[in-house]
């Protein structure tokens, strides 16, 4: 095959994986009902002057699955971090029990899952629009090749549309894990 192809295919190929790693993080930050430390992975603290992200502050865990608990590894540092939680606007209500901050996770009303369903399904579309993308530029590519014959082009396009089909089925796979996710009680 052609190099210049191969790299065409390559450069479509890591940004599919991008769109990919992108939804997969996307993910992350919608809950699903139970209760992680990547839920504050927003949070920003006021740390001597600079914004700065809560787990480099403290320790983030789940004791149980409706539970977070924030350890903060200074104690001066517990108003600090619970005022930057409720200014993160994640709809948590934080506890401040002197020694560390609980937070209770409420359990998802049938209509918030929907809502996050939608919001996830909403991601898994933007990951799509972004693989077709990386196809369109791939096969525009391939056409301003001048030194490359019309069969290696459109075999090119077919290697493009499959790696396409691939990626966008792997993106339904892991949608459909979510909306299960978000949808069990």
């Amino acid at each position: 095959m052609n190099e210049d192809i191969q790299f065409i295919l390559d450069t479509a190929k890591e940004a599919m994986d991008n769109a990919i790693k992108h939804l997969e993080k996307q993910f992350v930050n919608i809950r699903a009902g139970k209760a992680s430390p990547a839920m504050l992975g927003s949070v920003m603290v006021e740390y001597y002057g600079a914004q700065t992200p809560l787990n480099q502050v403290s320790n983030v865990n789940t004791p149980d699955g409706r539970t977070i608990s924030v350890q903060p590894w200074e104690k001066s540092m517990l108003q600090e971090i619970e005022r930057a939680i409720l200014y993160a606007n994640l709809g948590f209500n934080p506890m401040n029990n002197g020694e560390m901050i609980i937070i209770n996770v409420p359990p998802l009303t049938e209509e918030r899952r929907r809502n996050l369903a939608k919001q996830a399904k909403a991601e898994a579309e933007d990951a799509k629009v972004s693989i077709r993308s990386a196809r369109k530029e791939a096969n525009h590519e391939i056409k301003k090749l001048d030194h490359v014959s019309e069969d290696q082009q459109s075999n090119a396009e077919i290697d493009i549309q499959e790696m396409t089909d691939t990626y966008v089925h792997k993106v339904d796979e892991i949608f459909a894990v979510k909306e299960k996710e978000i949808m069990t009680v």
